[in-house]
């Protein structure tokens, strides 16, 4: 279950159709975090085509499977919509995605710009996710998980594969974690050679309930990230990863979360959403600390946000 192999096959299938984003290298001063300085790796995967990292495996999902007359269907918060809908737009399918109705303004507006029809059912992920496995089954069209396929956890493992390309293997990686697509990926590629920290709100603590209960459980999901950190239970596939390859779970306050996405685009002119914040989020709050001159990367994951939000 993506294997290296796996990876290497995903970025040669994705590379003509993806981004590779860059990577700056910054003091941890620059980012006004206290302490012992150490060097900060940004992965500015907000750049990424559709917004977010999570065109790597939409485009991986659809590259490697047939495509029927029906398109694509997908559930989503919001990311991964956006990158079904940019995939089958680029390869000229059709796409149908549903959303639950705490979708941002923003994401539900560039889902309906790149020509997929939405449909809006459901306070939460997982209540449009059951709506669309019905209508699959009525239809037939290819369906795009947001985070629990090989095919989407191989395309994430791209992300990694392209740091370790760029800089290396950091000392520690922070990621955020919803259903747990981005952490399974980066966790395969990095087999325990980095310290891999998962980071979500305090509102959607589900791979931090998983870990505390011994396996994957439902958990109430709200608060500011939810509309892209909303899975109500961790991904099956992302479980058996960090099974294998064990993590640090921490769980981050609102606030913490708001303050640092407003210090990205207060200090750096980057417009990210909340989930992509997480990271430094940590960072500032002191939820966790690096050891002087460590090198640590943080995963800025998504940039699907309304930039008047963020003063």
């Amino acid at each position: 279950m993506n294997s290296l192999a796996d990876i290497e096959a995903a970025a040669a299938r994705i590379a003509p159709h993806v981004r590779r984003t860059p990577s700056w290298v910054l003091p941890s001063s620059a980012l006004q975090i206290d302490g012992p300085p150490f060097e900060v790796w940004l992965k500015l995967e907000q750049l990424q085509v559709s917004g977010s990292f999570k065109a790597r495996g939409m485009f991986n999902r659809l590259l490697d499977n047939p495509i029927p007359a029906a398109g694509v269907i997908a559930a989503s918060g919001g990311n991964a919509g956006i990158a079904t809908a940019t995939a089958a737009r680029a390869l000229g399918v059709p796409a149908e995605i549903f959303v639950p109705t705490v979708i941002s303004p923003a994401k539900r507006e560039r889902l309906e710009g790149l020509g997929a029809r939405v449909v809006v059912t459901g306070a939460v992920y997982a209540e449009a996710l059951a709506a669309c496995e019905k209508r699959q089954r009525e239809t037939g069209a290819l369906m795009t998980h947001a985070y629990d396929q090989p095919e989407v956890l191989a395309g994430a493992g791209t992300l990694a594969r392209e740091i370790e390309q760029q800089r290396g293997v950091p000392d520690a990686l922070l990621v955020s974690v919803g259903g747990g697509g981005l952490i399974g990926g980066i966790a395969s590629w990095f087999a325990g050679r980095t310290q891999v920290v998962a980071l979500e709100p305090q509102g959607a603590p589900t791979l931090h309930r998983a870990l505390a209960a011994g396996t994957p459980v439902d958990v109430e999901v709200s608060g500011l990230a939810a509309d892209a950190l909303g899975a109500r239970r961790i991904g099956a596939l992302a479980w058996e990863v960090v099974q294998r390859h064990p993590v640090t779970s921490l769980l981050l306050d609102d606030a913490a979360i708001r303050e640092a996405q407003r210090l990205l685009w207060q200090s750096f002119k980057l417009a990210v959403e909340p989930a992509a914040a997480l990271p430094l989020a940590a960072l500032r709050s002191g939820a966790w600390r690096p050891l002087e001159a460590q090198r640590v990367c943080l995963i800025v994951c998504g940039a699907n946000v309304d930039p008047a939000t963020l003063n």
